[in-house]
């Protein structure tokens, strides 16, 4: 009987994970999910609070060094550059207990402020360059922020690369989407060494018959008219009979289209306004 509850305890798990991931699909959920965060490492310039249960004389506010370690009292240096918090803990306590200055050390150690970690901002931003993260709680449109935000030219997703418990990872968040839906759960953390990068914003290029001819950025569902209204609308000379699309497909071949007032354009789409004949 022992066995037969065992095989119908992990058929009843394999059902459940099927049953997810069936939803994920269902639902519309990209199988390149965001991120997953995982556990901080202490890392050079941290600034951390050290406090041992019922020996207030052993806190201590500090700062890791560049070789990663701390000076503590009575223990000396205690190496915890690349240690999780937990792991910090243990090795101060081990310290402790060893020397045989506390006999059941309750160590706490806090994360004040990092300084160690760094993420770097790319692309079309206001100030690209590299920032350290002043707390684990650090999302994409924080370190966005600290980069100036998005330059009118920039696009409105945003690449997030990195590590993430060994593996890489890499995840396109929508930041107009974030605010629009209200959707603050999407805004992921960022974790040191990641990379965000906004790419230009896709284009379009209104040319012929219109009043100001050129490249202009492509909008969320900007049909044909919209296109010609930041082009300044057809000249005297032009006619919306003679609108034409030249569009590239993903073989390389232009196709030449006939489109309507409300068709949606495409990102690189050619909108040439021909002259009226008459």
């Amino acid at each position: 009987m022992g066995i037969l509850k065992n095989i119908d305890k992990r058929r009843g798990t394999w059902w459940a994970g099927l049953l997810a991931s069936l939803w994920l699909v269902l639902a519309g959920v990209p199988a390149q999910a965001d991120p997953a965060p995982q556990e901080y490492r202490l890392g050079p310039g941290d600034s951390v609070k050290v406090s041992v249960f019922q020996n207030p004389d052993l806190s201590l506010e500090t700062r890791v060094s560049d070789t990663g370690a701390i000076s503590y009292p009575l223990v000396g240096s205690v190496q915890l550059g690349g240690l999780t918090l937990q792991e910090a803990e243990k090795a101060i306590a081990t310290g402790l207990r060893s020397g045989g200055f506390v006999l059941q050390p309750q160590v706490t150690l806090l994360l004040q402020q990092v300084r160690g970690a760094q993420v770097a901002v790319l692309g079309q931003v206001a100030r690209p360059g590299r920032y350290p993260l002043e707390s684990t709680a650090t999302k994409v449109t924080d370190a966005l922020a600290l980069a100036g935000g998005t330059t009118p030219q920039g696009a409105e997703r945003v690449i997030l690369t990195g590590m993430r418990n060994g593996r890489r990872v890499r995840a396109e968040i929508d930041v107009a989407e974030l605010f629009v839906t209200w959707t603050p759960e999407k805004d992921v953390a960022v974790m040191a060494g990641d990379t965000l990068y906004v790419q230009r914003a896709a284009q379009i290029y209104v040319y012929g018959e219109v009043q100001k001819a050129g490249a202009y950025r492509l909008e969320r569902q900007m049909s044909v008219l919209q296109a010609l209204s930041v082009g300044g609308g057809l000249s005297p000379r032009g006619t919306e009979r003679g609108i034409r699309i030249h569009r590239r497909g993903d073989d390389g071949s232009v196709r030449i289209l006939n489109p309507q007032l409300g068709d949606l354009v495409q990102a690189d789409d050619v909108i040439v306004v021909r002259e009226a004949l008459f």
